[in-house]
């Protein structure tokens, strides 16, 4: 059934404008991205055709769409060049639509503040990725700086980079941030070395380590936490 036949109010677009976004189902979306079809099939069966490349979870999580590449797309018949690109365009805005407003004033009073902060954008990261928030004495943040981006062992950075910036703006705390691409925030053995590390090096230089946040997929933990809980 080519997408006129279909009953208007079924139709993506004017299904779309009629109901709200939130009443899509997720193909329907993807439909209306992908604009058209092929003489075989719809933009909905197409758009069904990508979702079912998603053969670890259920079709709910749309995470696996950020890991497709241009190639990948093209594999399927009726997804052209552009169209590809439109769908990598599409999942970037989303991604970078969910990362802090900048400007506004943050404060830092627990992890779970870390996590809101951050969790969106980095969760979806393929590649393992740190960074640092620089507080001023309130726990207001000052920066967010990248510290490492990938291809490089995290536990082989050194202090210097993380330290850097804070002692550049003379900051007196810090908070480090890197992310799990498997999802579980559970520390390794690294982890806790690498922070037991930065700690000691950061309080040579009279700034505070206030945490060492890891961020999985909508889930994080805290190694200072952590290892509360491990001495009771």
């Amino acid at each position: 059934m080519k997408m006129k036949e279909l009953p208007y109010s079924e139709r993506p677009y004017e299904k779309l404008e009629m109901y709200g976004a939130e009443n899509l189902s997720n193909s329907e979306l993807l439909a209306i991205i992908i604009k058209t079809g092929t003489k075989q099939e719809t933009a909905v069966s197409l758009a069904q055709k990508i979702l079912n490349l998603n053969k670890h979870s259920s079709q709910d999580n749309l995470r696996f769409l950020q890991e497709i590449s241009i190639s990948e797309y093209m594999k399927i018949k009726g997804i052209g060049k552009i169209k590809a690109i439109q769908l990598i365009a599409v999942c970037e805005l989303a991604k970078r639509m969910s990362r802090p407003i900048k400007n506004l004033k943050i404060t830092i009073k627990e992890p779970k503040d870390v996590a809101n902060l951050l969790i969106q954008e980095m969760k979806f990261e393929k590649r393992e990725i740190a960074k640092v928030i620089i507080l001023n004495s309130k726990n207001v943040v000052l920066k967010i700086k990248d510290i490492s981006l990938g291809g490089t062992n995290f536990a082989m950075i050194e202090p210097k980079e993380v330290l850097v910036e804070a002692i550049k703006l003379q900051a007196p705390k810090i908070i480090l941030v890197h992310n799990h691409p498997s999802g579980d925030p559970t520390p390794s053995k690294q982890d806790f070395i690498f922070t037991d590390k930065i700690y000691e090096c950061a309080d040579i230089m009279g700034i505070e380590l206030l945490d060492h946040i890891i961020i999985g997929y909508n889930d994080y933990e805290s190694i200072f936490r952590r290892k509360e809980r491990e001495k009771k």
